[in-house]
This record gives structure tokens, C-alpha cells and sequence, in this order.
């Protein structure tokens, strides 16, 4: 193989060719553990857990041509193709069909696209760690099929794959620095279709056609790239976080990978997240680890003396330093912060921390947001009254689920549904679950999980006993494995029941009406325990359940008055007048949260309260709290 690629020249070197940032060397550590490192104000990459390493930023201009006609693998690309046209990363695919659509002459969208990228940079400095350090390209996220080559040689992520599959989560790459040349050449290929068994959310497929509430795809490079150096052995950068608040307790899930096995120590410090970088540890512990060769999880867990509590009116963080340390003294680390908080599901209402807590809630789709516009949609929500956000089926770029914590804004996040039932469609979805939760653990904002939505991707629900299997499954697995969340198994209707006894956590109902008195009469009906003739389909599926209050009840959709064809005000005012009305209503009943429809316009679905590019709202602020305006009266306080 040539040392350098065909179509490409030595035009700028690293530096500037890639956005460089160091932020802290490696380094040999004293027994105590040190003060912990230097903490940026502002993360600049798409990750939760934060690692004090040399990046590089790959973002910019890329290389790209479609292949519509699937020669590139056979007509090997990766060794040297002339590409046509030019693409910005991070983009989704069909931004850069668009933006070339003089150039392709082909439809703005096909049954399956396949995209190819490429871009140089040069060779990085040496290492000079004795062999301790490594670089890894890490892609933010990316999909849904990725494949990725290092001057012609395709690579294999940490997980042992070829090929990445999921378009929403990051993945990473480690490379043999011997096969970094002075001048190298990345190239990417993205396969995507309107497969119905892939987890899209939202986006169209063979399914669901594009219109009312289907949007239209957005796949392929949709997050940053870089270039990063890490320790051969090494922490990575998932990190599960449970708390036990009563005794000041903090359980860490830490996941170790190793390439030397061998005798290391793992090094937790904790510190006040707005403390000094000079700050002196609430609590420090080491635990000592023979490791062997590849990777593992490990737990442990570490005493906050008079921690206090995490919630959306005191949202107190904390930061972690952890350090796997060698027997020479080597450190290897990664920080992040967390917060103790305890979530609860008992009787009708909800706990947070013991405390009872009614959930205003809003449902925000971000479609194609970018993370500046996430960002202002954030304040907007919180702005609007509400302290929980439910990202509806939606992958978002990480440090959204950092900026939630830091605000006080509780999350209910849910699994991107696959839209047909069937058993690839099943393992599909239980794969991007776990991609999911391997990396957003550690927020305390997270706190429900929804499997499925309203049957999409689960439609045999009902009849399937193998569908119902599997959502049972995943509800146990959860409830085991992940106890700091809740768990809602199909939102909006047709749960599941088995032997009488729900499988969530919470019984979620979806009501839509403009109608003030068709509205109480579902309320009533509701609370009233009445399992059909409520929502669309009815509450509750498979064995007979009998509701006597033993499970909280969430309203987790309501409203859409903005629908032109749904009878909804015209006007804010309007709208405005009728949200006030429709919540007072809630508030008056034994309900537990509700949900509002929707954050902002997108697409065909016209129900936002918040401007998408700006962030301004359309209605009063405080408009969706009902926090100061209803009192629940005694029997309902006592229920």
C-alpha cells in the first residue's frame, strides 16, 4: 500500500488543519490523590464524562459523494477515490444532498442512501509516554451502518465491530500509532434507510410516511469527530451513579479497560463541583484491582458525609475524579460530576428524595436542533414553568442531559422506537437502550425511562405474547439493574399487565380534546380507575388489572391546540386561556404529573410554545407551573 493516499497533498499541518486543544498531559500521581484536575467551565465535546487528554477536532470540511449504486465497497474507495463534492461535518445526509442537489440530479431522498466521506490531517507528535498513551478517533454520533478507514485499513471500535450500528450514541476507535502516517486519510461510509426495524423515533420509514406527525430523516454525521490520545489502560468514559441518600452513600459503576493485566488501584475523589482547582476532597478512597487483559465493570462505593441532596430547586452537583493508577504510579483519568437524589413510585404519587413532587411537564422533540437551539429551548421550558423535560424518542446531543442537571430540570428520556414488531426490531431496541444507558448514567436529571410510545414498534402488543415477553423482560432488567430510574413500559396506552400487577411504574395516559368538558369527563374517568373509553386504545393489556390508586397516574400527553384541523385556539391569548383551564382541571384530581404538547413547532406539528431558532415564547411565562395557583385539597393531599 502506497504511504500516502492518491487524491490527497500535504496542504497544513496539524495544528492548523484540526481545532487542537490541550487540556492537561497524563501524570504520575503522590499517594494522597492529589487535588484533582483543572476543570473547564465549558465542555466543547459531545460527551457526559470528561478526560484530561490532548483533542483534536476533525469538524469542517469534509469530502463526499454519494453511492447510491453501492460500488464503493467492491470499487474499494477507501484505498483512493476521486470524491465530487464537499461536506460540512458535523451535518445529517440529507443537508448535504440538499446543498450539492444541482450537482447529484437525484431525488432528495431514496429507499437507502449510502454517503461517503473523507478528509486528511497530518500526523499528530509523537508519543512520549513509554508506551503508556494511545490515540482514539471517537465519533460524538453517527449512523445508522458506519464503517471507517485509516489510510485503507477499516477499523474495529472498542466494542469489536466492523461495523457501528446506532446513530445516536458516540463510539471509538483506538489506533495503532505505527499505522499513522505524516500524512493521513479518514474516510467514512454511512449507510441509511426507511428500514421500519432500526430505532428512528420520529423519522419516516416503510412504516410511517413522512406528514402530521412523522419528520423527515436526519441521519449520518450529525456529531463532532476527533482525534484524542488515552491511556492504554485506562477508565472509559461511562459511568453508572446511584445514590443512597439516607446514609450519605454513592454507589459508582466504573468500566476498566486494560491492555497490560496487572496489579492497579482505582482512586475516587470527591469534591464540591464549584470548589477550587485547589480544593480539598469531601471524601477519598482507593480500592485496589488485579485486572486482567480486556474490559470489565466494577462498583464501589464511597460515603459523602452530609451530602446534600440533588432536586430541581436546590440542583447541588458534585465532581469526581476518578484514577486508575498502575504499579508505577501511572494515572489514568476521567471526571464528571453527579448529584444524590432518590426517585419513588408509591401509591399515587411520586417522590423525589421522600418528597412528593408533581411533575409539570412539557414534551419537546428537538428534530434538528442544533445544540445552541437545545440549549435556548432549555431555559425556555424552565422559563415556562415547567421542571420536567420528556424527550420524546429522540437522541440529543449529551451535554443537554449535563445543562438539565445543572439547571434543575428533571428528564424522562426514551428509547428511539423501532416501527415494526418483530423479533430483529426487538434486538434493535434492546441495543440502543443499553447504548443509552452506558453513557448518560451519571445525571441525576434523568429519572423515567420509557421502553415504547403509544405501540410504535410494539403494534401486536395485545395479541403478541413474545412482544409482551420482551417488554416484561427489559421492565425486570431495568428495575434490577437501574433502580435509581423509573420505568414506563408502552407510554400513553396498552400497558401491560401480568397477573393483575402493572409492568411500570407509572399509568401514563395520552388525552387529546379541545373540548373544557370532554376533558373533565376523561379526567373523571381516569382517576376513576376506567380502562377503556379513555385514550385512544385502552389503558391497560393482558391479564385483568384492577386500578384502586396503587400506582401513580401521569396525564404524559395533553393539549395540541394548535393543530388547524384539531379545533384549537387561533390566537396565544387563546391558547393561553384554555392551557390555564385545562390545568387547573389536572391539578384538581388525583394525578400525579402531566406533559404538555409540545415544546416548539416542527415540521407539521404547530402546537409549540417556544420559537425553535430563538428560544422566545409564544405564551406567559410560568404558564405551564401550577405550583402557585391550585391548591389540592386534604382528601387529595391524603390520598
Amino acid at each position: 500500500m502506497s504511504s500516502t493516499h492518491p487524491n490527497l497533498s500535504v496542504t497544513e499541518s496539524f495544528e492548523e488543519s484540526t481545532a487542537v486543544k490541550k487540556i492537561q498531559e497524563p501524570r504520575e500521581v503522590e499517594a494522597d490523590g492529589g487535588a484533582g484536575s483543572p476543570r473547564s467551565t465549558e465542555n466543547p465535546l459531545p460527551r457526559v464524562v470528561l478526560r484530561p487528554n490532548t483533542y483534536s477536532l476533525l469538524d469542517g470540511e469534509w469530502k463526499f459523494s454519494l453511492d447510491q449504486d453501492d460500488r464503493g465497497l467492491r470499487e474499494a474507495w477507501y484505498l483512493g477515490y476521486k470524491y465530487p463534492h464537499t461536506a460540512n461535518w458535523p451535518g445529517s445526509v440529507e443537508e448535504h444532498m440538499a446543498q450539492n442537489k444541482d450537482e447529484l440530479h437525484t431525488p432528495a431522498w431514496q429507499d437507502k442512501v449510502i454517503a461517503w466521506y473523507e478528509r486528511e490531517f497530518t500526523r499528530p507528535e509523537k508519543l512520549e509516554s513509554g508506551g503508556k498513551r494511545i490515540y482514539q478517533i471517537t465519533f460524538g454520533a453517527c449512523g445508522y451502518e458506519t464503517r471507517v478507514w485509516l489510510n485503507g485499513r477499516l477499523l474495529t471500535d472498542i466494542e469489536g465491530g466492523e461495523v457501528h450500528y446506532g446513530e445516536y450514541n458516540s463510539f471509538s476507535f483506538e489506533i495503532n500509532e505505527d499505522h499513522l502516517l505524516p500524512v493521513n486519510w479518514l474516510t467514512v461510509r454511512i449507510s441509511h434507510s426507511m428500514d421500519a426495524e432500526v430505532p428512528r423515533g420520529k423519522q419516516e420509514s416503510h412504516v410511517y410516511k413522512r406528514g402530521g406527525i412523522w419528520y423527515q430523516t436526519y441521519a449520518g454525521a450529525v456529531r463532532s469527530v476527533w482525534l484524542e490520545t488515552v491511556e492504554r489502560n485506562r477508565l472509559r468514559s461511562r459511568v453508572g451513579v446511584q445514590g443512597l441518600i439516607e446514609d450519605s452513600l454513592v454507589r459508582f459503576n466504573f468500566t476498566t479497560r486494560i491492555q497490560d493485566p496487572g496489579q492497579y488501584t482505582l482512586r475516587l475523589n470527591i469534591y464540591e463541583r464549584d470548589g477550587g482547582d485547589n480544593a480539598v476532597p469531601l471524601a477519598t478512597s482507593d480500592y485496589p484491582l488485579k485486572l486482567e487483559a480486556g474490559q470489565k465493570s466494577q462498583y464501589v462505593v464511597i460515603e459523602v458525609p452530609n451530602a446534600e441532596l440533588w432536586c430541581p430547586e436546590n440542583p447541588h452537583l458534585y465532581r469526581f475524579v476518578a484514577q486508575l493508577i498502575d504499579a508505577s504510579g501511572y494515572s489514568a483519568e476521567i471526571e464528571g460530576h453527579f448529584g444524590l437524589r432518590k426517585i419513588e413510585a408509591r401509591g399515587r404519587h411520586l417522590y423525589l428524595n421522600n418528597q412528593e413532587i408533581y411533575l409539570d411537564g412539557i414534551l419537546y422533540q428537538p428534530g434538528t436542533a442544533t445544540y445552541d437551539e437545545m440549549k435556548r429551548h432549555m431555559y425556555a421550558m424552565k422559563e415556562l414553568g415547567c421542571n420536567l423535560v420528556r424527550v420524546h424518542i429522540a437522541g440529543i446531543d449529551p451535554r443537554i442531559y449535563n445543562l438539565a442537571d445543572e439547571m434543575g430540570l428533571l428528564l424522562w428520556v426514551e428509547v428511539p422506537s423501532p416501527h415494526s414488531s418483530t423479533k430483529r426490531s426487538r434486538e434493535n431496541h434492546r441495543l440502543e437502550l443499553m447504548r443509552m444507558l452506558a453513557l448518560i448514567e451519571t445525571n441525576p436529571s434523568v429519572i423515567i425511562w420509557s421502553l415504547y410510545n403509544e405501540d410504535w414498534g410494539a403494534q401486536d402488543i395485545a395479541t403478541n405474547p413474545e412482544t409482551r415477553a420482551y417488554i416484561m423482560e427489559v421492565f425486570h432488567f431495568m428495575k434490577i439493574r437501574y433502580p435509581q430510574f423509573l420505568v414506563v413500559d408502552n407510554d400513553g396506552w396498552q400497558h401491560i399487565s401480568h397477573e393483575g400487577k402493572l409492568k411500570s411504574d407509572m399509568l401514563t395516559a395520552h388525552l387529546y380534546t379541545p373540548e373544557l368538558d370532554q376533558w373533565k369527563i376523561l379526567l373523571d374517568k381516569l382517576t376513576a380507575g376506567e380502562m377503556e373509553g379513555v385514550a385512544v386504545l385502552p389503558l391497560v393489556i393482558g391479564d385483568q388489572y384492577f386500578y384502586r390508586g396503587q400506582t401513580p397516574v401521569i396525564v404524559s400527553e395533553w393539549g395540541g391546540f394548535g393543530f388547524s384541523d384539531y379545533g384549537g385556539p387561533k390566537s396565544s391569548e387563546e391558547r393561553t386561556e384554555q392551557i390555564r383551564a385545562f390545568k387547573k382541571e389536572l391539578r384538581k384530581r388525583r394525578i400525579a404529573g402531566d406533559v404538555y404538547t409540545q415544546a416548539t413547532n416542527i415540521e407539521e406539528e404547530k402546537n409549540g410554545l417556544i420559537d425553535f431558532h430563538t428560544g422566545e415564547l409564544s405564551v406567559p411565562p410560568g404558564l405551564l407551573s401550577t405550583r402557585d395557583f391550585v391548591e389540592r385539597n386534604d382528601d387529595q393531599k391524603n390520598g
